[in-house]
């Protein structure tokens, strides 16, 4: 998927966002302080491999995904973090490392840390490197209908 069926897929569903333009930027850091996003509110999506099976585990940008917390939340067995040579096919159109957290639309099931849910907004890559979305986390939940828990540290 590319920027531009992501949005395609926001204005279907009569989703206001906001398009945010920003320096190359690779770390979730470098990406809020470019894109004038509070940490907390950027997203960063974590691919996972619950029993396995590739998961994304979307939390603020300035945590860490606690594998237990998630483990235990996705009711698995086995977590652990996936390698690109996992995931790599199953994101045509994103940049590596800039993939958007709608696994919906890959197929993929999205956990979100409950720490999301506790402002109106959320901003995440938009497939890019250089471009961020900003929306209303009431209308991200709609969309994916991510599993909401704590695994954050």
């Amino acid at each position: 998927m590319t920027v531009h069926k992501l949005k395609d897929f926001l204005d279907k569903h009569k989703v206001k966002y906001v398009s945010i333009t920003h320096s190359t930027a690779y770390a979730s850091s470098e990406i809020a302080a470019s894109a004038h996003v509070k940490g907390k509110n950027l997203a960063k999506t974590v691919i996972v491999k619950l029993d396995g099976k590739l998961a994304m585990a979307v939390l603020p940008s300035n945590y860490h995904v606690n594998l237990e917390g998630l483990r235990v939340a996705s009711l698995s067995g086995s977590v652990a973090l996936a390698g690109e040579a996992d995931f790599a096919r199953q994101f045509p159109g994103c940049e590596e490392g800039a993939m958007p957290p709608f696994g919906n639309l890959y197929g993929i099931p999205v956990y979100v840390d409950t720490s999301l849910t506790e402002d109106e907004e959320i901003a995440f890559n938009a497939c890019s490197h250089t471009e961020s979305i900003q929306l209303a986390f009431k209308d991200f939940q709609k969309l994916v209908k991510p599993t909401v828990a704590a695994f954050r540290e």
